[in-house]
């Protein structure tokens, strides 16, 4: 019974809270009444999304309204004003179908949920079918949820079902719930707001458009010639412009049409009003209304401004025509020089566009008279086309001739321009390639002078391009001046041009000069470097030969050791070691004459040769080794020979005579012949300095003095 009770005075204070929020309600609606709402008027509230029509329908394809509480107060008079908006939106069609209500009670207090259910009895009690309050996972006390709806099931007019969201599609369809409730009908409310917004807009543009509109019609209808001028002044540019409107009209009902606010990506389809609820029929008669008077107010429009240009043409024709054959042409009168540097061309370019800006802007007058005369010639008003034609074509003449006349003289400043443009870069390219000469050249090695020879003959290349240059511009700019036409219109006005005449050759004439004796010059430097690179090429050639000289001893001392096996043998040997010291012999010579050449090429620049110092010691000294160890190889060359001839003479006699073997001072004299070459093969090749050298082992002639003393004692 306490709890009972408990219940009674909690649900009693909820009725007095929501009574009292119903009033204020209700005294907000008053104030609203006056006039039809808005969603900019209750933009920010529509942005808490306190309640939405997703689109979705339920299975008597009555439209869903659901209403998101969370866990922060819901204020009942922003809810209150949010589901009034909504629910002026669809047509009685859609209303008639009622509404089922989610109440999404989840994140919610349920005396909250109670207030909103109830609350719904009163703003739209006849279009509620069916409310789902949706209950959290732990959900309230269930004996007082029950009580309290089973209570309130009559009074409220319509079925409250607690569900939870799992269980929401035994009343509703997957495809028809949000993916809060785990469907998959998708919903973006700030998409849907900008959309209402668009909509409302431009509903209210063009309703104060189109009376606007048929004001300024009417009005041109109606009444005297006078009154119809006076009546098109009063109302001549409406508050808005058309255009606009109409391209946000057809931007909308392109939405409308081809979209229907669908899912992307392959969603499914959002249709939160159907026809009816995206206004599509609205927008398209009001489209069709304004394009109708805007028709209509475009022709009054150019009914007006026919005859007020008709007037105003001629005016401005001869404003143009006074300013161009009076001031105009004075300014060009008075122009006639082309500058004698760059500074001076680029300060009369500067005076002339000056002249251009002035003449632009009448120009620009012509370009517009031309279009208007046009424009009327077109209407073809018989009256007015003589008049009309003879103001073109005086316009006409006169603005082509002056155009002509400026471009002529653009031209002429630009070529001028140009020309002192080339002088200058030839001159700092001769001032460059002066200075470079003026410098003078350290001999460092080979690769830098023909390094430094070949950026020498570029710059004289590219000097030479320059000064063809310069003669292509300098002839070009003369015979513009010798064909400058005259500034007056049909007269013969004689213009002084001996003075840019000769500017223009003196140029020319001068870095002919200049560039004559930087050819001068080049041609003495060029000598120079090629001495030059000449004499770094004799002492690396004669450094070369140093090392090929010592890479001749080496191999003599290395690989020239053979003696031979027998005394033909030996004979060839020393054949080819005759011709190896001829090579040798070459290489000296060779040498020693670039040695002598670069003396001769120092002499001549003046200057000091390093390989006066090393090189030639180097070459002497390698050479008299070489030569010492030559004679070294011919002698113990010859000796085998020698030895070889005696013996095998010896050998052959052996068979026939062996009383030969008694002749013992013979066999001794071949004993000692060999002993002496074994010694001296013993023995290094010592050179003036004191250093000494051996060649390689002659184990082979070794073994054949052994053997031939072996075979003659047996």
């Amino acid at each position: 019974m306490k709890m009972f009770f408990l219940q009674f005075l909690q649900y009693f204070g909820f009725c007095l809270v929501f009574c009292a929020s119903f009033r204020r309600v209700q005294k907000f609606f008053v104030q609203c009444s006056f006039y039809r709402m808005e969603a900019s008027v209750i933009l920010p509230i529509l942005k808490k999304k306190l309640a939405f029509l997703s689109g979705g329908k339920d299975r008597r394809s009555g439209l869903i309204l659901t209403i998101p509480l969370c866990l922060e107060q819901t204020s009942m008079d922003e809810l209150s004003v949010t589901l009034d908006y909504l629910l002026s939106i669809p047509s009685e069609k859609c209303k008639a179908r009622g509404f089922t209500v989610i109440v999404d009670g989840r994140k919610s207090q349920w005396n909250v949920v109670k207030t909103v259910v109830l609350m719904l009895q009163n703003v739209v009690p006849a279009e509620v079918s069916l409310v789902c309050v949706v209950k959290p996972d732990e959900f309230w006390d269930k004996k007082v949820t029950h009580f309290c709806f089973w209570k309130e099931k009559d009074r409220l007019g319509f079925e409250v079902i607690l569900v939870s969201a799992n269980k929401l599609t035994r009343y509703i369809e997957p495809c028809q719930l949000t993916e809060d409730f785990g469907g998959t009908l998708t919903y973006d409310h700030m998409d849907w707001l900008n959309k209402r917004l668009v909509f409302e807009k431009f509903t209210k543009e063009s309703t104060s458009l189109l009376d606007e509109l048929a004001l300024i019609n009417n009005g041109s209808d109606k009444g005297t010639q006078q009154e119809k001028e006076r009546s098109i002044d009063m109302n001549f540019l409406p508050s808005v412009d058309p255009e606009t409107v109409l391209q946000t009209g057809h931007e909308l009902l392109s939405e409308l049409q081809q979209r229907r606010f669908n899912g992307s990506d392959g969603g499914v389809s959002w249709s939160p009003m159907d026809d009816e609820l995206l206004a599509q029929p609205q927008v398209m008669k009001l489209l069709d209304s304004l394009r109708e008077q805007y028709t209509r107010y475009q022709e009054v429009c150019r009914q007006r401004s026919k005859r007020t240009q008709l007037e105003e043409i001629q005016q401005k024709v001869m404003q143009v025509v006074n300013w161009l054959e009076g001031p105009g042409s004075e300014q060009l009168r008075t122009q006639w020089g082309i500058g004698d540097s760059i500074r001076a061309s680029q300060a009369l370019q500067q005076k002339h566009e000056e002249i251009e800006s002035q003449h632009s802007e009448w120009f620009a007058v012509y370009v517009e008279l031309n279009q208007q005369i046009a424009a009327l010639l077109n209407a073809g008003d018989e009256e007015d086309l003589v008049e009309l034609k003879a103001l073109q074509q005086q316009l006409s003449d006169v603005c082509y001739r002056q155009a002509s006349q400026l471009e002529f003289r653009q031209n002429l400043l630009q070529a001028a321009l140009e020309f002192h443009s080339v002088a200058q870069d030839l001159s700092q390219q001769l001032d460059g390639l002066l200075g470079m000469l003026c410098v003078d050249v350290a001999p460092a090695d080979g690769a830098s002078i023909q390094q430094t020879l070949k950026l020498l003959e570029e710059k004289l290349k590219s000097v030479d391009l320059g000064l063809q240059g310069l003669r292509e511009k300098g002839q070009s700019l003369l015979d513009q001046i010798s064909n400058q036409a005259s500034w007056a219109y049909g007269k013969d006005v004689t213009i002084e041009n001996k003075e840019n005449v000769d500017h223009i050759q003196g140029v020319m004439e001068d870095m002919q000069l200049r560039k004559q004796r930087c050819e001068d010059m080049v041609d003495v430097r060029r000598l120079k470097m090629l001495q030059m690179v000449q004499l770094f090429k004799c002492e690396e050639d004669a450094a070369q030969a140093v090392e090929w000289l010592s890479e001749l001893l080496d191999a003599l001392l290395k690989t020239h050791i053979r003696l031979g096996d027998d005394a033909q043998e030996t004979k060839v040997l020393l054949e080819k070691h005759r011709k190896f010291v001829d090579v040798a012999q070459s290489t000296y010579d060779y040498g020693r004459q670039l040695l002598q050449a670069t003396v001769v090429l120092c002499q001549s620049l003046r200057c000091t040769s390093r390989s006066s110092g090393d090189t030639l010691p180097r070459l002497n000294r390698v050479w008299k080794q070489f030569t010492i160890t030559s004679e070294e190889r011919v002698h113990r060359l010859e000796t085998a020979v020698a030895f070889h001839l005696s013996a095998e003479k010896i050998l052959q006699e052996c068979p026939e005579q062996p009383e030969a073997f008694n002749e013992m001072e013979r066999f001794d004299e071949i004993e000692a012949v060999g002993k002496s070459l074994l010694d001296r093969l013993t023995v290094p090749v010592v050179y003036p300095d004191g250093y000494a050298k051996c060649f390689s082992s002659a184990f082979g002639i070794c073994f054949c003095i052994v053997s031939f003393s072996k075979d003659c004692y047996l």
